[in-house]
């Protein structure tokens, strides 16, 4: 499992010439790193000089540490997601029964390798809202890493949307693939805009 495997592990399981993981387990580990930047900001601003900040703080502490889990179960799901697209594709077709049973397979793979990146580019709305919010307060020590964690969930987000697509086009169901793109729709974009509108905010806070 990728949330207990080393580093090295999974970059060596990454690098190798097998279809997973994939990027889709990269995109949701860009956004658990920007999860963690976000608690480890929010933890450094803490203490008597940020205790008029306390509540909010420790609200966004306790909700990057959720989205952490969350991002390390959809890298594990978008695993196995793709393993089920590949194993669908060699399920036998030698007769027109075993034919439709592939076929129902194959479709039902694919709609489930689509919905967990759907859900990764909201989480990594979620992570981006929340380091906005913790701007404000931050530490200043450490407010470099606020934007270090928009660019991660900027990332995940920006890749979920490809593996998206790369799936939902394969979709013979339009209702499916309408329902598929309702759970994203425009908030991608969102991610975009605010995670770099936040990063632009940070530089110029560093720079003076």
């Amino acid at each position: 499992m990728i949330s207990s495997e080393s580093l090295r592990s999974y970059l060596a399981r990454l690098a190798a010439k097998q279809p997973t993981p994939g990027g889709g387990a990269a995109a949701a580990l860009h956004a658990a790193q920007g999860a963690a930047l976000v608690a480890m900001v929010a933890r450094y601003t803490t203490g008597a000089k940020y205790e008029q900040h306390a509540p909010l703080v420790q609200r966004i502490t306790a909700d990057a540490d959720g989205l952490i889990e969350e991002a390390l179960h959809l890298a594990e799901a978008d695993e196995a997601a793709f393993q089920a697209v590949i194993d669908s594709y060699k399920l036998p077709s030698g007769t027109a029964e075993l034919k439709a049973a592939r076929a129902a397979g194959i479709q039902s793979a694919l709609i489930q390798a689509a919905e967990t990146p759907a859900r990764l580019v909201t989480l990594s709305g979620e992570i981006v809202d929340l380091a906005t919010e913790l701007y404000d307060v931050a530490n200043a020590n450490v407010i470099s890493d606020v934007a270090a964690a928009a660019d991660a969930a900027r990332a995940a987000a920006t890749t979920a949307r490809v593996n998206i697509d790369i799936n939902v086009v394969a979709v013979k169901d339009p209702q499916a693939r309408a329902r598929l793109a309702r759970q994203t729709d425009g908030i991608e974009e969102k991610v975009v805009l605010a995670a770099d509108a936040l990063s632009a905010r940070v530089r110029e806070r560093i720079l003076g």
